[in-house]
């Protein structure tokens, strides 16, 4: 039997699969074009909240920053090509996506995807639920990381997972707290 829960997560997860593969593939691992750099996320002060929306450099992307994924997932639509920039919005407009969590990856050799991966979700889960206040397999929310590419890990020195929380419907608030 499938319960309410497994099907609302497999529509989500569905819905977000085309985005995350882009992300995973790409996230905080993007490595700049040096013409049409994107440009600082625009703040109200230096690592302050997003004033305005912006395409901003992926790495200018800091905890509590909010995302337009819908427009986020048609700037790479069918475009392999890593993330450079990234819709942010101030979090009072409507946004379905949220910076809750960031941790950095020892230097050394490149781990590889599949240990990147998995250190995500050994970092994403439990930041999950302290920022919503309930295990991620309770929640009606969907996350997935940021993470260093290859490339990116090799030739710009990124180490940087960043969690991103996801909705189905927009928000007009952060998420921290949220409890559902």
């Amino acid at each position: 039997m499938v319960s309410a829960l497994s099907t609302r997560r497999g529509r989500a997860l569905g819905a977000v699969a085309a985005t995350l593969s882009l992300l995973l593939l790409s996230g905080c691992g993007a490595i700049l074009d040096e013409l049409g750099t994107p440009q600082e996320a625009p703040r109200d002060e230096p690592g302050g909240e997003v004033t305005a929306s912006a395409e901003a450099d992926i790495f200018s992307l800091k905890v509590g920053d909010c995302i337009d994924m819908d427009a986020l997932e048609a700037m790479y639509e069918g475009d392999s090509a890593e993330l450079d920039a990234v819709p942010v919005v101030p979090c009072a407009d409507p946004h379905t996506g949220e910076v809750f969590g960031e941790t950095t990856l020892p230097d050394g050799d490149y781990p590889g995807e599949e240990a990147v991966d998995a250190a995500a979700e050994e970092f994403c889960l439990p930041a999950f639920t302290d920022f919503v206040g309930l295990t991620y397999d309770e929640s009606i929310y969907q996350y997935f990381p940021f993470t260093p590419t290859s490339d990116g890990w090799t030739i710009g020195s990124d180490r940087v997972i960043q969690c991103v929380i996801v909705t189905e419907e927009p928000v007009t608030a952060s998420l921290q707290g949220a409890a559902q």
